[in-house]
């Protein structure tokens, strides 16, 4: 049976479970992530068989059996209702499974340094071989190396869970891993999933997420620089922050606006580039210029567009004026009307602020036209 781990105590708000990776725990790889999220979710986090506080296994397990697992573990919960769900590499695993064979119950997904297969087969049953002949120490160096970016300061905590993990657990869950491969399934995902992959991970490259971002219909993909295998340990505040985005509802409307108007590739590094010091920022501009403004009935896109290029052409905020140029086109707009909408603000906000205007627009809208030409790199 699997044991949980509860990091937020919220009986009446939705639930989010937290799914970790091979060798390590809910307590040491989620807890500080789960310490920074903001939105309103009663928090647990769950345990691999052997891992943290789970019993070790009582015999061989797949990810598909831990799946109905993790659904059991909800039930007792919260019995019946859907959840979020949240999980790194195995834990990521488990997800991806949920979301095909549980899709009413998984509200959105945010899958972490994994995959939909792990590799080759024979490189996880040699692994098994291997910690069953010599224990888990035969694998403390290995995982140290490929787990972590460089200049990972916080190692010793989940290279101490690894090392407190039973041997046979870790070996089933290796074999387990060896029988994953749910590619051919992905395009028959429902629920959002956003899929993170960190820039300096070696077991499970950004190629894989990206995979798992293209395949689903309503998937996004967010590479974190500077981060290894164990991105909620690694960048705990920045993935706080995309599930954030990810699961509250409010956020989430916010971003999903965001990235309709100003292009999915600009919101995403932006999102990706977010720090503990301008966390709150970008919070409040999804939150209330993008769930909140944009949002409203009253004024259609186009409209909205009109409105911010000029208050930008009158403040003078020329590189959010390039920016929104682009928003402009996405949001209908045609190259006359946005020449009518600066012409006006000629007279109305003077000649100098028009003429730096016509340039960055003129640039813009340049640009976008070659990217719509066939075959132009």
């Amino acid at each position: 049976m699997l044991t949980a781990t509860t990091f937020t105590d919220a009986p009446d708000r939705p639930l989010l479970l937290l799914g970790s990776s091979i060798g390590t725990s809910a307590e040491t790889l989620w807890a500080d992530c789960a310490g920074r999220l903001r939105g309103r979710y009663h928090v647990v986090g769950w345990d691999l068989p052997g891992h943290g506080r789970s019993a070790p296994a009582a015999g061989p397990f797949t990810v598909a059996g831990l799946a109905r697992e993790v659904l059991t573990l909800a039930d007792g919960i919260r019995p019946g209702e859907p959840f979020g769900y949240a999980g790194d590499s195995f834990g990521g695993a488990v997800g991806l499974q949920l979301l095909l064979d549980a899709p009413s119950r998984v509200t959105a997904a945010v899958l972490l340094c994994t995959a939909a297969k792990f590799g080759e087969p024979q490189m996880w049953h040699d692994r098994a071989k291997l910690v069953r002949a010599e224990g888990i120490e035969a694998v403390v160096a290995g995982s140290r190396e490929r787990w972590f970016a460089p200049g990972f300061t916080g190692t010793e905590p989940l290279i101490a869970a690894l090392r407190a993990t039973d041997a046979e657990s870790y070996a089933g869950a290796c074999e387990a891993l060896a029988g994953f491969d749910v590619r051919d399934r992905l395009a028959g995902i429902t629920a959002p999933v956003l899929a993170v992959a960190g820039a300096e991970d070696k077991p499970t490259p950004p190629a894989l997420l990206s995979a798992i971002a293209t395949a689903v219909p309503d998937g996004r993909l967010v590479v974190l620089d500077g981060v290894g295998h164990q991105a909620p340990a690694e960048n705990p505040e920045l993935v706080a922050f995309l599930l954030d985005q990810h699961f509250d509802e409010e956020r989430a409307a916010g971003i999903r606006v965001r990235r309709e108007v100003l292009g999915p590739a600009h919101v995403d590094r932006a999102t990706a580039g977010t720090t503990a010091f301008t966390r709150d920022f970008q919070d409040m501009i999804t939150r209330y210029a993008w769930g909140e403004i944009w949002t409203r009935p009253g004024l259609q896109r186009r409209e909205r567009s009109l409105i911010t290029l000029t208050a930008l052409i009158a403040l003078g905020h020329d590189e959010e004026l390039a920016m929104h140029v682009r928003a402009a086109r996405t949001n209908g707009l045609t190259d006359d009307e946005i020449k009518e909408l600066i012409l006006q603000t000629a007279i109305y906000c003077g000649v100098p602020a028009a003429n730096t205007a016509f340039r960055i627009a003129q640039r813009v809208l340049a640009d976008l036209d070659r990217e719509t030409v066939p075959g132009h790199e």
